[in-house]
C-alpha cells in the first residue's frame, strides 16, 4: 500500500517523495523522545529507536529509495561532531594533561581490540584475517552520542573534558589500526606478493594529509570570519567551508572526521571564538536527528541469522561475544589507563562507561571494509558491526548519562513538585 502510494507521489512530484519521508522522520523521532525522556534516556536512543521502528524491519515506512539517498548526512554529521570536538583540543588544556589523555586512550583502544581478538580467534575458532580486522574495528568509539548527550546533560568537569580528547584521539587509533589490519588481510587472503608496508603507509599518509588540511581550512575559516562579520554572515561562511570540505573528503573517499577536528582545533587556538561553536551547535541538532534514525532504518535484523564466515553457526553468535567483549576491554582498558595515569577515582570508575556507544566511524569503516576485501568476509564485517552498532547506540547514550551522573559531572533537573493550596497564618490569639 505504501509502496504504491510513494509510487503515485513520485509521478506527482519527486520532491514530495524525499520532503514527506523526511517529515515522518522528524515526527517519528520527536514522538519517540517523548517517551525516552520519562525513563530519562539521552535523545539518541529515541532516534535510534524511531529508525528501527519506521524502517524496513518493522513498519516499512521510509522507501529503500530514500534510504540510499540519505547516505550523505553521515558524512555531514560526522563534519558538525568533529569540527565540535576540536574546541575541547586548546593547546593550555592539552599542556596539562594531554600525554594521560594519549595514554588512556591507547589503553581503552587496545584493549578492547585485544579482547575481541581473543574471543573471536581462540574461543570461536574464526579465520585470522577476520579476526584481525574486527579486533581493529572495535577500537573505534562514537563521538555523536557522547556529544550528544553531553550537550542534552549540560555535563561539565574532568570526566568530560578527558572523554572529548579520548573520544576523538580514539578515532585516530581505530584509523591506525584498521589500516595496518587491512593491509594484513588482503596480503593474507590474496596472498600477493606487493609491498605491505606500502599498503599500510598509504592510508596513514592520507589521514596526515587530511589533519594538514583541515588546519589550513581553519586557517581560512579564521581569516573569512573577522570580528566584525555579522552573526548570519558568520554561520552561512562556517557551513560553506564545512561542506566544501565534507564534499572533498567524499570525492577522496576519506573519512572527514579527522580533518574537520583539525580544523576546529587550529580554529579556536587561534581566535578563542567560542560563539562559533555555540552558534553550529543550535543548527546542527536536526541534521544529527536525521543521521542517527537513518542508523536506524538500515539495520538488517535477517542478515544476522546468516551464515558465519567459517560456516559454523550464524552471525547472530558471534554479533553477541563481540558486543559483550568490546564492552569489557573498553572499561577494562579505559580503567587501567586511568589509574595508572594518576586521573581521579571518578574519572577511572566512570570512564569506560561512556566509552560503549559504537557508530560513525566503525560503519564507515565496515562499508570501506566491505569494499575493499569483497566477497563473504567483507558483507560478514560489515553486518555484525552495523548490527551491534545500533545496539551499542541503544543503550550507549544512557551508559553515558550514568557515567556523568556517576562522576557528578552534572546535576539532574529536579521533579516538578505539586502545588499545594496555601494555608493562611492565624493570627495569634490577643
Amino acid at each position: 500500500m505504501l509502496d504504491s502510494l510513494y509510487l503515485r507521489l513520485a509521478d506527482l512530484s519527486p520532491a514530495a517523495l524525499i520532503i514527506i519521508p523526511l517529515a515522518i522522520m522528524f515526527f517519528c523521532a520527536f514522538g519517540m523522545t517523548r517517551i525516552t525522556k520519562r525513563l530519562r534516556l539521552p535523545s539518541v536512543t529515541a532516534y535510534l529507536t524511531a529508525g528501527i521502528l519506521i524502517g524496513p524491519c518493522c513498519l516499512n515506512l521510509i522507501p529503500q529509495p530514500m534510504i540510499e539517498k540519505t547516505d550523505f548526512l553521515a558524512d555531514l554529521a560526522l563534519c558538525f561532531i568533529a569540527f565540535s570536538a576540536g574546541e575541547f583540543f586548546k593547546l593550555e588544556t592539552l599542556r596539562k594533561n594531554g600525554w594521560k589523555v594519549v595514554w588512556v586512550t591507547i589503553a581503552e583502544a587496545c584493549a578492547a581490540s585485544l579482547v575481541v581478538f581473543g574471543v573471536t580467534r581462540f574461543l570461536l575458532g574464526l579465520s585470522l584475517p577476520f579476526c584481525v580486522v574486527l579486533a581493529a574495528l572495535a577500537s573505534a568509539t562514537a563521538p555523536a552520542s557522547t556529544m550528544m548527550t553531553i550537550r542534552q546533560t549540560g555535563a561539565q568537569g574532568e570526566l568530560v573534558d578527558t572523554l572529548l580528547q579520548v573520544v576523538a584521539l580514539d578515532d585516530v587509533v581505530s584509523l591506525l589500526a584498521y589500516s595496518a589490519a587491512i593491509a594484513f588481510a588482503l596480503h593474507s587472503l590474496t596472498g600477493r606478493s606487493s609491498d605491505p608496508v606500502g599498503d599500510l603507509l598509504v592510508p596513514i599518509g592520507t589521514t596526515l594529509g587530511m589533519l594538514i588540511l583541515g588546519g589550513v581550512c581553519g586557517l581560512l575559516l579564521k581569516w573569512l570570519l573577522p570580528a566584525t562579520r555579522t552573526t548570519d554572515n558568520r554561520l552561512i561562511l562556517a557551513l560553506g567551508v564545512l561542506f566544501a570540505f565534507c564534499g572533498l573528503c567524499d570525492m577522496l573517499e576519506v573519512s572527514p572526521l579527522l580533518g574537520c577536528m583539525s580544523m576546529g582545533m587550529v580554529y579556536i587556538n587561534l581566535t578563542g571564538d567560542d560563539l562559533l561553536f555555540a552558534q553550529l551547535a543550535s543548527f546542527s541538532p536536526p541534521i544529527l536527528l536525521l543521521f542517527f534514525v537513518r542508523s536506524g532504518l538500515c539495520f538488517d535484523l535477517g542478515a544476522l541469522f546468516s551464515a558465519s564466515p567459517d560456516g559454523s553457526g550464524s552471525l547472530l553468535t558471534i554479533g553477541i561475544l563481540y558486543f559483550f567483549a568490546r564492552i569489557i576491554g573498553k572499561y577494562a582498558g579505559a580503567w587501567l589507563g586511568c589509574r595508572t595515569a594518576g586521573l581521579s577515582q571518578p574519572v577511572c570508575r566512570c570512564l569506560g562507561l561512556a566509552l560503549i556507544p559504537q557508530a560513525g566511524v566503525s560503519i564507515g569503516l565496515a562499508a570501506l571494509c566491505a569494499r575493499t576485501l569483497g566477497g563473504g568476509i567483507g558483507s560478514d564485517l560489515y553486518t555484525i558491526i552495523m548490527a551491534s552498532s545500533v545496539f551499542y547506540e541503544l543503550i550507549g547514550p544512557g551508559c553515558a548519562k550514568l557515567a556523568l551522573y556517576l562522576s557528578h559531572s552534572y546535576t539532574p533537573a529536579p521533579k516538578p513538585e505539586h502545588r499545594t493550596a496555601a494555608v493562611p497564618e492565624l493570627a495569634p490569639n490577643s
